[in-house]
């Protein structure tokens, strides 16, 4: 018998948990709280807490913790024990409708970008309802959002639920119009396709670089890396596939619902996609599947690394963040539908999302803007930093058609395409193939935003994408309520956004010189690093969308766009000083011991050989004497350049800094140290190669 359906969600205090231990009045209120957002009353809160710790205490769970999302990338947690002692020796088993709701943590050590003061260390987190709590090992974990002791936000989780709550304001509005009364919830659904790569864990230990960066900073290429595509969808090696069904069983238990796993184009690199929830939901379910994919991997003797390009030369990790809009009911708001009033509203949506990335490109850009991210952007399949929409060839075509006043031909039909009165086609749901090169494409119901970086979060993609889409939204409808002849002023809306907004459309070939300057002919942005993008996040227009619907307040934007230019200084910083101690400290000495073997040798050969040349041993010596000239050198300059760093203050300049000069040394020390690799033998470099790394695990 399938164990499989008593195992999905066993560790959760999901809606199926509540509804049959609640009280059917306490239940039915916090649905309220869910589905409405109401005040959460306390006798509920208190009521709540006392059956989820019973149902936490019946799991094996000592203690709880508020989960939380910091500026940090990765998650936080704090525990507390349920113990409280009772005076005579003896202790019960305490949990209160207070601790649930509202707890209080040290924020001083996180990233707060001046929303604090030093010596302001409280932190405050508040638990979101919408998100399930779970028990794993001995703990509760109970899903919070995370403030500062002023109110601003502190966290990723925050500024996505004020998103949604925007999104499904404005997206009402246009649905009003249309006629619909009867739907009360509109709610972005996303679901995440997560790229990693498995390492086996003694070699990982032996590279440095891979352990402070999460990426090799030096490595030859390898003989074979992914020139034959046989890793991509090929048979899955045994012990890949035993950490593959462990994952699953445990992120089935927490209600996870990993759907798709399977092995990735390059060697050693794997995907698991899980199915669409709400952008909360999925948030949280992507934060824990990296932390558990970490964890695991553990167990099975590997590393998993989910930086966005730990191998120089093959495919990077990205993360594919598909994004739709529902309603409470389930009804896709961008499936084309089968009849003419279901596909008017799916124009309007469509060119909604369209106008959205077009007048926001900066911030989508921003959204994935890392270190790590500007290694991967441009090559390998994943898309390049230029934003574009790709819709495929028939709803361009429609697109063109309804801008040109023009039927539009749908093949054998005899329908014409017009809006209002005139009977519009059925769009079949997959219009056109996928384009892998695009960073923004339409793939039938949904868009796929495929620049996100797979070590990021997701909550920022997808809180900038609410946000840019509920702002057109907004747009729209202002324009539409109160017009006497809404078919004929839709129109005229569609008609006007797809002649201003066309030329983010782009369903060819985004890599190569030939779209970066067809792009820029269009007046495209093309964001190449972060250093670059950033300085957008605090224009006067986008700090008056993120104003005009309450997601982030002007000092929230203003710490973001500090913490993001810091954390990329520092990531940089740790790279550079990395490289520059495992040269000096490792490759140096590895090529001078081996051209101190070789001229041992060629001294031998020519004592007791006279005739012999030794033309391999010296040309070898006199190359990694070359070499070692270079690079001491250049980690000379690399050094100067890290001195010049510490002393520039203005955090952009910084930036600018190690992109420009910083990480230009690198490469360049690079370059010779992966000459030298090739150079030094096997038994003298002194550690494990791309070879080694990626063909490791089996």
């Amino acid at each position: 018998m399938n164990k499989l359906p008593q195992m999905y969600g066993m560790m959760v205090f999901s809606d199926h948990v509540m509804k049959h231990r609640l009280p059917a009045n306490i239940y039915d209120a916090l649905n309220k709280t869910i589905q409405d957002g109401s005040k959460l009353d306390v006798i509920v809160a208190d009521a709540v807490a006392k059956v989820m710790k019973d149902w936490a205490i019946e799991l094996g769970a000592t203690h709880y913790t508020h989960w939380f999302q910091p500026m940090t990338g990765i998650t936080a947690e704090k525990h507390d024990s349920f113990i409280s002692p009772t005076g005579d020796g003896r202790a019960i088993m305490e949990f209160s409708g207070s601790a649930l709701v509202s707890g209080e943590a040290d924020a001083s050590s996180f990233p707060s970008g001046g929303l604090r003061a030093t010596f302001e260390a409280r932190g405050y987190t508040a638990w979101d309802p919408t998100s399930f709590a779970f028990v794993r090992s001995n703990t509760l974990y109970i899903p919070t959002a995370f403030c500062s002791y002023g109110g601003e936000a502190l966290d990723e989780k925050t500024p996505l639920l004020r998103s949604m709550q925007a999104i499904g304001k404005q997206a009402l509005r246009i649905l009003r119009l249309f006629g619909n009364t009867d739907v009360t919830t509109v709610k972005p659904m996303v679901g995440a396709e997560q790229e990693y790569f498995l390492i086996d864990k003694k070699m990982f230990e032996e590279r440095k670089d891979l352990m402070y960066t999460g990426r090799t900073l030096f490595g030859a290429k390898s003989p074979k890396g992914q020139e034959l595509d046989d890793q991509y969808y090929g048979a899955i090696k045994p012990r890949v596939s035993a950490y593959m069904k462990a994952l699953d069983e445990e992120l089935w238990k927490l209600g996870v619902p990993a759907k798709t796993e399977h092995n990735e184009s390059a060697p050693a690199q794997h995907e698991l996609a899980a199915v669409y929830t709400t952008s909360n939901l999925a948030t949280d379910h992507n934060q824990l599947i990296m932390e558990i994919m970490q964890s695991i991997a553990k167990d099975h003797g590997m590393i998993c690394t989910l930086h966005e390009k730990p191998f120089d030369g093959i495919n990077g990790s990205g993360k594919h963040n598909n994004w739709s809009l529902a309603t409470g009911d389930g009804v896709n708001l961008l499936d084309p539908g089968a009849t003419p009033h279901d596909n008017a509203q799916f124009l309007l949506f469509l060119i909604a999302v369209i106008k959205a990335v077009d007048e926001y490109q900066d911030l989508l850009r921003i959204s994935t803007a890392s270190a790590g991210n500007d290694c991967r952007l441009g090559s390998g399949e994943a898309p390049p930093a230029i934003i574009s929409v790709f819709v495929g060839d028939e709803i361009y075509a429609i697109l063109e058609a309804i801008e040109n006043d023009i039927h539009y031909d749908a093949g054998n039909k005899e329908d014409m395409m017009k809006i209002g009165e005139t009977v519009l086609p059925s769009f079949p749901k997959d219009t056109a193939d996928r384009n892998r090169t695009s960073p923004f494409a339409f793939t039938g119901n949904k868009f796929e935003f495929r620049m996100v970086g797979s070590k990021m979060s997701i909550a920022k993609a997808n809180t900038i994408l609410n946000t840019i889409v509920a702002e057109s939204l907004r747009v729209f409808a202002d324009e539409l309520e109160g017009v006497d002849d809404f078919n004929t002023a839709l129109y005229r809306i569609i008609k006007k956004t797809i002649k201003e907004h066309k030329h983010i459309l782009f369903n060819g070939n985004s890599y190569g010189e030939k779209w970066v300057s067809e792009a820029k002919k269009r007046g495209l942005l093309n964001l190449k690093t972060t250093p670059d993008a950033l300085p957008y996040m605090i224009i006067d227009k986008n700090i008056a969308l993120f104003e005009q619907h309450k997601v982030f307040s002007h000092s929230e934007l203003l710490s973001r766009y500090e913490i993001g230019l810091e954390n990329y200084c520092k990531l940089c910083n740790i790279e550079a000083v990395t490289i520059y101690k495992i040269i000096k400290r490792n490759i140096l000495p590895a090529g001078a011991i081996y051209a101190g073997e070789l001229s041992s040798a060629a001294t031998a050969k020519s004592t007791f050989l006279p005739e012999i040349v030794c033309k391999y041993e010296r040309d070898t010596v006199k190359r990694l004497s070359e070499i070692s000239d270079a690079l001491h050198k250049k980690e000379t300059e690399l050094f100067n350049e890290l001195c010049a760093a510490e002393e520039i203050k203005d955090l952009l300049k910084k930036a600018h800094h190690y992109k420009d000069s910083v990480l230009v040394k690198m490469s360049e020390l690079r370059e010779l140290t992966d000459e030298m690799e090739l150079l030094v033998s096997r038994k003298h470099w002194p550690f494990p190669t791309y070879g080694d790394l990626l063909f490791s695990v089996r």
